[in-house]
């Protein structure tokens, strides 16, 4: 059900909405689509041409790897939580140590003066872990040390650069065998309790 602050909102929208469809097609090789259909509220075509679309459209595929980064690097692909309320949490917690990652990663692009998309998430994430200790170690030091440090450290994020490789394009197969064991159908405790009794797996 809408609250007070949803309905506010609905009612605000216009009845209609002017979208332009654009049709792009795709000719790099190794693509697997050809034609796209970008659905767009921009519609003047001088000012904003199918190749600006087209362009706009590609650079999406920096929410697969941000996604990627949120689930593989900071482990959120399984969540451990038990409780809803546990459960948005932690999705917040891992969203804040994400968006402290790439500020740091832009703090780093700018003392360099790179993209800070050319940096490495998963080689500043490692970095902030090495020189963890480093800072706890230190923390009791005056800010001119602490500064010296954290300046090393920016400097240590930079030096991780990803390559710049636009039209990559990978097979959408797994390499990796899956191993031969079955699922666990049952709780990991239950499981246990049924081994020490002498129960074997079928």
């Amino acid at each position: 059900m809408f609250n007070q602050d949803d309905r506010a909102i609905y009612d605000s929208l216009p009845e209609f909405l002017a979208v332009r469809e654009t049709r792009v097609e795709v000719k790099q090789a190794g693509f697997r689509t050809r034609i796209i259909i970008v659905a767009s509220t921009l519609l003047d075509a001088d000012e904003i041409t199918k190749t600006d679309l087209a362009k706009l459209y590609r650079t999406r595929w920096n929410a697969e790897l941000d996604l990627r980064s949120l689930k593989q690097t900071l482990q959120m692909d399984i969540l451990r939580c038990k409780t809803l309320e546990l459960v948005r949490k932690e999705i917040w917690t891992h969203i804040l140590a994400y968006n402290l990652l790439r500020t740091i990663m832009a703090q780093a692009a700018k003392e360099h003066e790179i993209d800070p998309r050319s940096i490495s998430f998963k080689g500043t994430f490692q970095t902030l872990e090495a020189f963890q200790q480093v800072i706890a170690m230190h923390s009791e030091k005056n800010s001119e040390f602490r500064w010296v440090v954290y300046q090393l450290m920016l400097d240590e994020i930079a030096s991780h650069r990803v390559a710049n490789r636009p039209n990559r394009y990978e097979p959408r197969r797994r390499k990796r065998r899956p191993k031969p064991y079955d699922r666990l159908m049952m709780p990991r405790n239950e499981a246990k309790r049924q081994l020490a009794k002498g129960v074997r797996d079928n």
